[in-house]
């Protein structure tokens, strides 16, 4: 094998571990430093390392073990180095021992669940939790996270960097924490896990590297904190929301590539096992009698699957889900969405009007949906000028070109 070629072979495998194994890495890492950027700058480190010797020596066979190998001699190098008078020998040898151990054929254990109620600690500042659970445990980067949050870079950059430092300055446990400290942890975990999902979902083709498996990712580590957590309604309910959206996920993109908008999908290429699923998980949520905001976004997701499939109009029962979740977790976007409802129960008209109530937040000027929606409505009640720079706004607001193209054909069907 060539040099070139073996550099090729050696990106795709960094790659596929970087997007397989980056949170499972970084989770054992800090579980024995206890210190988050330290762990996450050795493994950055590790994977540097890789592509230099890997495209020479060839990849090998357990390409975490390796990782891991090298990210605990720079650890060491790290900590001995910033931090000689603080941690004694003996501490680094444990230190080299439980890296070594994990870094031998056997399975690396699984503790993101763990790492991920350490950033939902309430040492941490609350705004920067979800965001630091994106960050360290799924490896997005701080442009990414702070686009799914309405934010800048630079502030997210620098608020994620106060975060992992409180971390190691309070020295926060690396556990999942007892059952009388969930309540102040899980609201969190789950929204980062949303966001999370989120984000892969704005990929449905699977042709962003950094968003590709996040969707997948995001259910298994929904599934994780259920199966810790069976009794936790809000927990199903975001996993039964995650498995209906998914479950559509075939049908959202012809075979060209062109998106589809859910009124137009075909229900014969949803997934009905993954449906069946996620309605049984909303019963059992709702038979706890504790409602919240990922059981309603569930059952709103239930409610349009089954208009879609039966033709019936339900229109005023999906504006009701919506108003509950506007008393639940009010939001401009869960206005939005709700206004779109209410233009099929009283008029475009109506909707413009509650659409410009939520427009009071300054966040929605660089929000795609929003600039769609006003769009759409605007189109509908006739104003086509108004509707046409809507449109011209969310066309350049939109990262997708597939919807892009779906936007600029809806613009340029507007009269005139």
């Amino acid at each position: 094998m060539s040099l070139l070629e073996g550099g090729e072979q050696a990106r795709s495998t960094a790659d596929a571990v970087a997007r397989r194994s980056y949170g499972k890495l970084v989770a054992f890492l800090v579980a024995r430093t206890r210190d988050v950027a330290a762990a996450e700058d050795a493994l950055s480190e590790a994977f540097a390392a890789a592509l230099e010797d890997w495209p020479r020596k060839g990849c090998p066979s357990n390409p975490e073990a390796w990782l891991l190998t090298v990210a605990r001699r720079k650890i060491i190098d790290i900590a001995r180095g910033r931090r000689r008078h603080e941690i004694a020998a003996g501490q680094l040898q444990v230190m080299a021992e439980g890296l070594d151990a994990a870094a031998a054929e056997a399975p690396i254990p699984d503790q993101r669940l763990a790492l991920m109620f350490v950033c939902a600690h309430p040492a941490i500042e609350a705004g920067i939790r979800a965001p630091l659970i994106l960050q360290v445990v799924l490896g997005l980067d701080a442009k990414t996270i702070a686009s799914a949050f309405l934010t800048s870079p630079a502030a997210m950059g620098k608020r994620l960097v106060r975060a992992k430092d409180k971390i190691r300055q309070a020295g926060i446990p690396f556990r999942v924490p007892e059952r009388e400290e969930l309540p102040g942890r899980l609201d969190t975990v789950l929204d980062a896990i949303y966001a999370a999902f989120t984000e892969g979902w704005t990929d449905p083709g699977g042709t962003d590297a950094a968003r590709r498996d996040l969707t997948g990712e995001a259910i298994f580590l929904a599934r994780l904190v259920t199966g810790l957590l069976p009794r936790e309604p809000e927990a199903l309910g975001l996993l039964a929301l995650m498995l209906h959206a998914q479950a559509r996920r075939r049908a959202r993109r012809q075979a060209d590539g062109e998106y589809v908008p859910l009124a137009g999908q075909d229900p014969a290429l949803w997934d009905s096992p993954m449906m069946v699923e996620a309605e049984a998980l909303l019963r059992r949520a709702g038979a706890m009698g504790s409602i919240g905001r990922y059981q309603l976004e569930g059952a709103l997701q239930s409610a349009h699957v089954d208009r879609c499939r039966t033709g019936r109009a339900n229109w005023a029962e999906v504006v009701r889900l919506y108003d509950a979740l506007l008393a639940v977790a009010g939001s401009p976007v869960v206005a939005i969405n709700r206004a779109m409802a209410v233009a099929e129960v009283a008029g475009a008209a109506a909707a413009l009007q509650a659409i410009e109530e939520a427009a009071a937040d300054a966040r929605l000027a660089e929000y795609q949906p929003y600039w769609a929606a006003r769009a759409e409505l605007l189109a509908r009640t006739g104003a086509h000028g108004e509707a046409r720079r809507a449109y011209e706004i969310a066309i350049g607001l939109e990262r997708d070109p597939a919807v892009r193209r779906f936007l600029q054909r809806r613009q340029s069907a507007l009269p005139g």
